[in-house]
C-alpha cells in the first residue's frame, strides 16, 4: 500500500493557489508554498500558516508531493528541473496548471527516469469555488497515482474527474473553456441583439436560466460581472486565450476540423490586443458592445 501523502510543496499561490493551497492547511496538511512575487509566501504563512520557501527546490525538499499551478507549461518544465535533484524516488508531482498536454507527456517523461512520478489535475470553477474547495478536477496520469493523490485533490475539489492518462485531465480542461468562451460570446451577442429590440437584459438573463439557453456564463456571469460592470471573476483574459490555444491545438493533432471553434479563439484574441492586458475575461464583452455600439445595462 502507498505511503500516504501529508507533507505537501505548493508552487504558485496567485488567485487559485491561495485558497487551494489554505484548504489544504485547513485538512491538516503539512504544506509548504513559494511564488514568484516577493513576500507573498511570508504573507500566506502570517494570514493562513503553513511554512514559506525561497523557491521551489526549497519547498520541495522533504515533500512526499509538489503541487503546481502555474501560468503555462513553461513555468512548469523549469520548476520541474528545479525539482527533480532534490525530490526522492516515489515523490509525486501535482501539475494543476492548465498546460499544453504534449509538454505535460514531456515533463513526465523526464521525471519518471528520476523515480518521480506525474498526474495532471487542472481545476474548473473560479476563485470562488476554490475559496469554498468545490472545484472541479480533471485527471490524467496513472491510476495507482491518482489514488495516492485522491486525498490531498479531495482537500481542494469536490467533483474529481479521471480522464484518462497524463495530459488529458488539461486536454479536457481547454476544451472546457473553449466551450465556456463560445457560450460566453454567443449569450453577450443574444443581449445585445435583444436590448437592441428593447428587451431588457436583466429580464433577458432571468428567462435564459429559466429556458433551453442556459449556460454558465448565463448562470455565473452575466448579471454578477458583465451588467454590473465588474469584470472581476479572478480568471485573466490572457490565461483564456492561452487555454483556446492549447484547445485548438488539440484540434490540430487529432485531425478535427475546428472552424467555429478556431473564430472563437480569434474573437477572444482580438479582444485581448485591443483592451490590452490585465483585464478580467469577462471584460470581453466590451468588444461585442464596441462593435454594436451599445454599452449592456443601457448606459451608452
Amino acid at each position: 500500500m502507498a505511503t500516504p501523502l501529508k507533507k505537501l510543496a505548493f508552487v504558485g499561490i496567485g488567485n487559485m493557489g491561495w485558497p487551494m493551497a489554505a484548504n489544504l492547511v485547513k485538512a491538516g496538511f503539512e504544506v509548504t508554498v513559494c511564488d514568484a512575487v516577493p513576500g507573498r509566501s511570508a504573507k500566506f504563512t502570517e494570514e493562513v500558516g503553513g511554512n514559506a520557501a525561497a523557491d521551489a527546490a526549497a519547498a520541495a525538499k522533504g515533500a512526499d508531493a509538489v503541487i503546481a499551478i502555474l501560468p503555462t507549461s513553461k513555468q512548469v518544465a523549469e520548476v520541474a528541473a528545479l525539482l527533480a535533484p532534490v525530490l526522492a524516488a516515489g515523490a509525486l508531482v501535482i501539475d494543476m496548471t492548465s498546460g499544453q498536454p504534449a509538454k505535460t507527456r514531456e515533463i513526465a517523461a523526464k521525471l519518471a527516469e528520476k523515480g518521480i512520478a506525474m498526474i495532471d489535475a487542472p481545476v474548473s470553477g473560479g476563485v470562488p469555488r476554490a475559496k469554498t474547495g468545490d472545484l472541479a478536477i480533471m485527471l490524467g496520469g496513472e491510476t495507482a497515482e491518482l489514488d495516492r493523490a485522491e486525498p490531498v485533490l479531495k482537500a481542494m475539489g469536490s467533483s474529481l474527474y479521471r480522464c484518462g492518462g497524463i495530459g488529458a485531465g488539461q486536454a479536457m480542461k481547454a476544451l472546457n473553456n473553449l466551450s465556456s468562451a463560445g457560450t460566453f460570446l454567443m449569450g453577450i451577442e443574444v443581449l445585445l441583439i435583444g436590448q437592441r429590440f428593447g428587451l431588457d437584459a436583466g429580464t433577458m438573463v432571468d428567462v435564459l436560466n429559466a429556458s433551453s439557453g442556459m449556460s454558465n456564463s448565463s448562470q455565473r456571469k452575466f448579471k454578477q460581472y458583465v451588467l454590473n460592470r465588474r469584470f472581476d471573476d479572478g480568471f485573466a483574459m490572457e490565461l483564456m486565450v492561452k487555454d483556446l490555444g492549447i484547445a485548438l491545438e488539440v484540434g490540430r493533432d487529432t485531425n478535427t476540423p475546428t472552424p467555429f471553434s478556431a473564430l472563437c479563439k480569434e474573437m477572444w484574441a482580438g479582444a485581448l490586443a485591443a483592451l490590452g492586458p490585465g483585464h478580467n475575461h469577462t471584460a470581453m464583452s466590451q468588444l461585442s458592445e464596441k462593435l454594436a455600439g451599445e454599452i449592456l445595462g443601457g448606459n451608452k
